[in-house]
């Protein structure tokens, strides 16, 4: 079957079973939960939904791809602006210390809409791409931005922190990244969620406490910029993996890591306090299998969202 028809045929099996499918999802998810990550003693991981982490470490945090200023499927559809709500960033954005600064793997606004308002209320700098950049200027926050070298280490307290060059999912039936191209958007009023665009996709390597960690928010990647090899622990963006030709083959022995731990695969269109949903045709369900048919070295994980 051509690959757009394999994606449509796929949506179509998601729809007429989807009741059944979520609660398949559900249960995986609750096994997954349980795994242990193996962290060094003082390393705390917690996911805020979507791509979204904190890593905290001796009582100094990152934020990876925060996003907690939930947008509605509704007011996304209408193309109302899509902003960060301080009341919700100050509810659930509450690290155990000091924030070093928040790591930015691509622009979509499900991974920036609150990276100006969060480095303006911890007083630290956002790392990105010239996109990122584009954006804290449009909050007045320019010179918090941090415009990243491809590869070189960037010091944060104790984490050692770099940004591979990567690419996003072509989630369009396998042929094209939704809102592509450079975030170019002139006033605060114009950021409807189709102006946070894409601009350059990274991954994130970090090293803290003897132990690595890779977060890649999107489920693609440029095989040769990684460099990285035998990553403790893999933060796997999920969503969009079908549409990536190979894509755990390429990645697992791209990066060799010992434990994946799942993440975008909840509703990011759902309130950040509301219960947990599942993205359209996500397929949680079939992540250990699939990982399981490229390796049986690797333990596979979940977690349960944290703000």
């Amino acid at each position: 079957m051509p690959r757009p028809a394999h994606h449509v045929a796929s949506l179509a099996r998601f729809a007429a079973h989807r009741e059944r499918r979520e609660r398949e999802d559900a249960s995986v998810m609750s096994e997954l939960t349980g795994v242990p990550l193996g962290l060094p003693a003082g390393l705390d991981v917690a996911w805020l939904g979507v791509a979204g982490y904190r890593l905290t470490y001796e009582g100094q945090s990152i934020y990876l791809d925060p996003y907690v200023s939930r947008v509605s499927l509704r007011d996304s559809l209408r193309g109302r602006p899509a902003l960060p709500d301080p009341a919700l960033i100050e509810r659930h954005i509450r690290p155990p210390g000091d924030v070093l600064g928040v790591l930015v793997g691509h622009t979509h606004f499900d991974h920036a809409i609150d990276v100006p308002a969060i480095a303006r209320r911890f007083d630290c700098p956002a790392y990105g791409s010239d996109s990122l950049q584009r954006l804290m200027a449009l909050h007045g926050e320019a010179e918090r931005a941090v415009h990243v070298e491809p590869h070189r280490a960037y010091e944060l307290g104790p984490f050692t922190v770099t940004f591979v060059p990567s690419v996003h999912s072509k989630l369009l039936l396998g042929y094209k990244v939704p809102y592509d191209g450079e975030l170019t958007c002139e006033h605060l009023d114009g950021l409807k969620t189709g102006a946070y665009r894409c601009g350059q996709v990274y991954g994130i390597h970090i090293e803290v406490a003897g132990a690595t960690l890779y977060h890649q928010g999107s489920a693609n990647l440029l095989d040769d910029e990684i460099r990285h090899r035998g990553v403790d622990v893999f933060l796997a963006g999920i969503a969009g993996r079908s549409f990536t030709p190979d894509y755990w083959r390429r990645i697992i022995g791209a990066l060799e890591p010992r434990t994946i731990v799942a993440s975008h695969f909840d509703d990011f269109f759902r309130p950040v306090d509301a219960p947990l949903g599942f993205s359209l045709n996500v397929n949680l369900a079939s992540f250990p299998e699939e990982i399981e048919a490229v390796t049986r070295d690797v333990t596979v994980a979940a977690m349960t969202p944290s703000t």
